[in-house]
């Protein structure tokens, strides 16, 4: 008996059950007609016209199918390129409203023409049933210490993680990962793309995965290849945010809203394309038949059209409401505020997040730079964000290889970035302070390579970033010579203690704490593999270097004055007089504008006053801590630097030593403190 579509609503978009059946829906402004299709377990297909339109949305209510059923669209209308326009009805697309997928691409499929339904994931009609909100951490911005991973590289190779569960989201939230998390200081992992994505097909043709999955397919819809049972990925991720949750734990995603998986216009057609691609995507207003790029991803989201808007706030309102994440990290965000050409910060995608009440109250993170012109646009977005400081990262490095040039902007950097942030009523917070990153060398191959090394990703070592601000120590790669890895491991220190000490919100790119290598690959998006996974067998140095790690983390949360939520006011505060910092020469005087404006090595000291921090608790008490002296040389040479009066330091940080702590050292010091080349000392003062 041929089933009848009834007229259903066209609110809300995608598959929704409701009794007695499924409401579906789709947007297409510019088609001529749309088609539901059914499939069975066996491939089977069911066509079934949606004849009703309400507001260019296509709806219709089926009877007697439920959560579990498998479909998809074939759109008609014009394929005229020219037009913009690409319907091609023999292509099945994604729903872009999909809470699910089932099955893998095939590639092969999708070359030229030809009917495409054994090629494309099918979507799977979900019933909604919210994540409670009650758990959420609500961790503050000035306590928060993100943790960037891949959820499959984090856990598959971890023998303390089950078997069955490794390289999935259960796997994330494993007993044993919550107690690592929690032993280096971290609040709040971000897990890099989760969306269902696709690999693009020029990678595809060289036998390799876009294992990083920044190429997103379903914006909805968690990806399948991270659950450990065929169709459980919406139940595993919700019990995985739970599981963190109820640890104390935030999860933050990072998302690519800025392009999709379907590249430029040799690309397949496998969702919004052939749905409305006049809609969805930015076309060369001088040749509709292309698209504009400000991704290097071949198309961009066409931010500016109401529906594609609305897809995206829909989708961030999904992973909060149902989903229960916590915030989210936008990939190349400049690209989401595009008008006709340049960057808007008035744009309606900024006006309508800051305005939204689910996201009122979750962490928002730009990446805060794409390819197009005037894209570099850090320090540039609305208060209630944060941005990833790529001038941190950039400064810190080039400071640790002794580069004395960058001391008058490093002042910024280890104290929250003023320059970038203040101006727009932003705290320091709004700054995330890193290293490293994903995108780019790890810890351990910054101190080991100075040339990227990616030939296994077959294009001949041209991807990747060639600027990378990094030193080798003297030998390219890996080496048995103990003077080279010494010198290695004191740097990955120094680089780790640089990025806790300093005001901000650290992120640690996963594995660097127990010093993770790709081995000179700077771009590993396509390598999912030992390249990428995080190894847990750890060596007795890098063992070391997680014991460094830990102790850092104690020493941030311990002492309020490393974590501030107000900028620095570089003048006298407290009940002392004393100014909140001071900034001084090897020789323990104040630094001038000349000794900013030239310096001679690449050097400097921190004075931080413990009752110089103008803040109080949450019942109102005033703030005070310890002072500190922090302590920077990054220069080749030891130096002699003259401690403040009257106190007496003792020492509690020191890089130079592999243990890396000296805060069981009972000495006192005063007068002058020989400090090592390429070493970080933190001493402290008790406050009278």
């Amino acid at each position: 008996m041929p089933r009848v579509v009834r007229p259903g609503s066209h609110h809300p978009l995608g598959a929704t059950p409701m009794e007695g059946g499924v409401n579906f829906a789709l947007f297409s402004e510019n088609a001529t007609g749309v088609t539901l299709c059914l499939f069975d377990e066996r491939g089977g297909e069911t066509a079934l016209p949606l004849t009703r339109r309400t507001a260019h949305v296509w709806h219709g209510f089926v009877r007697d199918v439920g959560p579990g059923q498998r479909y998809g669209y074939r759109v008609a209308g014009s394929f005229s390129p020219r037009d913009g326009h690409r319907f091609d009805p023999r292509k099945l697309l994604v729903d872009p409203y999909a809470r699910a997928l089932d099955g893998d691409v095939d590639y092969a499929a999708l070359v030229g023409r030809a009917d495409t339904a054994a090629g494309v994931p099918k979507g799977i009609v979900v019933e909604s049933a919210p994540l409670p909100s009650s758990s959420r951490p609500h961790v503050p911005w000035n306590e928060t210490v993100i943790y960037e991973a891949h959820v499959k590289g984090l856990t598959w190779l971890h023998p303390g993680v089950p078997e069955a569960i490794r390289g999935t989201y259960l796997g994330v939230a494993a007993p044993v990962m919550l107690d690592h998390y929690r032993s280096i200081g971290v609040t709040t992992i971000e897990l890099m793309p989760v969306h269902e994505s696709m690999t693009e097909v020029s990678v595809a043709r060289r036998g390799l995965p876009n294992y990083w999955g920044y190429s997103t397919l379903a914006y909805l819809a968690p990806a399948q290849r991270f659950a450990s049972k065929r169709g459980a990925q919406v139940t595993e991720f919700k019990t995985m945010v739970r599981t963190l949750h109820d640890a104390g734990f935030e999860v933050v995603l990072d998302v690519v809203y800025n392009h999709s998986c379907e590249g430029g216009e040799d690309g397949p057609t496998v969702s919004l394309r052939g749905i409305d691609n006049r809609s969805y995507y930015r076309l060369d207003p001088e040749d509709l038949s292309r698209y504009e790029d400000f991704t290097g991803c071949g198309n961009s989201l066409n931010v500016a059209h109401p529906q594609t808007l609305k897809l995206v706030m829909d989708s961030l309102r999904h992973w909060v409401e149902e989903m229960g994440v916590d915030g989210f990290r936008f990939d190349l965000a400049p690209t989401l505020a595009r008008d006709a050409e340049h960057v808007d910060r008035l744009s309606a995608f900024f006006d309508i997040v800051h305005q939204d009440p689910t996201l009122a109250d979750v962490k928002l993170i730009a990446e805060p730079w794409d390819l197009g012109s005037g894209g570099y646009q850090i320090g540039n977005f609305p208060v209630s964000w944060a941005e990833w400081n790529g001038r941190f990262r950039d400064t810190v490095r080039s400071f640790w290889t002794g580069d004395a040039s960058k001391v008058p902007d490093l002042g910024y950097r280890l104290t929250g970035s003023s320059d970038l942030y203040q101006d727009d009523g932003r705290p320091p917070s709004a700054s995330i302070n890193f290293i490293t990153a994903h995108d780019g060398f790890t810890l351990h191959d910054l101190v080991t390579y100075e040339g990227k090394h990616n030939e296994a990703n077959g294009e001949e070592n041209r991807d990747g970033g060639s600027d990378n601000h990094s030193w080798n120590c003297g030998v390219e790669g890996e080496t048995s010579d103990l003077r080279t890895n010494v010198l290695r491991a004191r740097q990955q220190r120094n680089l780790l203690a640089t990025l806790f000490l300093s005001q901000g919100v650290p992120m640690i790119l996963g594995g660097d704490e127990i010093g993770r290598t790709q081995r000179g690959n700077n771009n590993a998006y396509c390598q999912d593999g030992e390249l990428s996974w995080t190894d847990w067998a750890t060596s007795p140095s890098n063992a070391k270097l997680l014991g460094f790690v830990r102790e850092l983390a104690i020493l941030r949360r311990a002492h309020p004055i490393f974590r501030r939520r107000q900028f620095f006011q570089g003048g006298p505060v407290g009940r002392r007089g004393k100014k909140d910092i001071t900034w001084l020469t090897p020789g323990g005087r104040e630094m001038t504008p000349r000794d900013w404006s030239a310096p001679e090595i690449a050097a400097v000291a921190t004075l931080l006053a413990g009752d110089g921090i103008d803040d109080v608790d949450d019942d109102g008490v005033p703030i005070v801590d310890d002072d500190f002296l922090v302590i920077y040389n990054a220069s080749r040479l030891r130096l002699a630097f003259t401690l403040p009066e009257p106190a007496d330091w003792q020492l509690v940080l020191d890089t130079s030593t592999a243990a890396g702590l000296g805060g069981k050292d009972p000495v006192r010091h005063r007068g002058v403190l020989r400090v090592p080349a390429l070493t970080v000392l933190v001493l402290r003062a008790r406050v009278p």
